[in-house]
């Protein structure tokens, strides 16, 4: 609320144990999140990691409640709404659902990008009509790290206060895809109902998940033996 009054750009960058490993294994991607606004933990394996560290407080922040939480009070403070990203047609009913769930929502547009990098040309096109309908936040759905390098390229360009990148989140409110039950996403295996759902195209996100898992222990385990001189 606070970049939206103040016209402050930034990026939020919603982040699951397989965005961490993408930056493990491309060191490239580390500035993308270290440089945001906001980093906020999707998943529970964040969550209990940092709560091993000692951040009680932390809970899970996940692309669709964020959505929804953000909708919520958009209505009553007026702002405005760009949804970038999602198949053909998957932001058209994005748009209807929240406009029913929400009435007096502001939708300022939308555009659904294709499965490859936009052309100079077609990229400036989308930037203007961006900054012609002067959004107050532009939601990023074109999945990680693509929506992480798509902010960090396009924040200064578009003139938006904030810009959150959700990831699934759009095919999850607009009903193409399902979410896994609430007491898989508590226990943490939200990651296991969707990779059932989709196996071939998950796969190589997953398979990371066990090195992920090694490389936290261990991290743990080094920092428990390292002296208090040393820290």
């Amino acid at each position: 609320a606070e970049w939206i009054a103040h016209r402050e750009p930034n990026y939020i960058c919603v982040t699951p144990a397989h965005s961490v490993m993408d930056c493990v294994n491309n060191p490239m991607l580390y500035p993308l999140f270290n440089q945001s606004g906001m980093t906020v933990p999707d998943g529970m394996a964040i969550v209990w990691l940092l709560k091993l560290y000692g951040q009680t407080h932390v809970g899970r922040v996940c692309g669709p409640d964020l959505m929804d939480a953000v909708m919520a009070v958009s209505v009553e403070k007026g702002w405005r709404h760009f949804f970038y990203g999602g198949h053909p047609g998957v932001p058209e009913l994005l748009v209807e659902r929240f406009s029913y769930r929400y009435p007096g929502l502001q939708i300022a547009g939308w555009y659904s990008p294709p499965f490859r990098d936009l052309t100079p040309e077609e990229d400036e096109q989308v930037v203007t009509q961006i900054r012609a309908v002067r959004p107050h936040i532009v939601w990023v759905g074109i999945s990680s790290p693509r929506q992480e390098r798509w902010m960090a390229e396009h924040l200064e360009r578009l003139n938006v206060p904030v810009l959150i990148g959700v990831g699934a989140a759009f095919d999850f409110w607009a009903g193409t895809k399902r979410r896994a039950p609430r007491w898989m996403q508590r226990a943490g295996l939200e990651w296991l109902f969707r990779f059932l759902s989709e196996p071939k195209r998950l796969w190589p996100r997953y398979r990371q998940y066990p090195r992920f898992v090694w490389l936290a222990l261990r991290q743990l385990m080094q920092q428990k033996f390292v002296s208090p001189d040393t820290r």
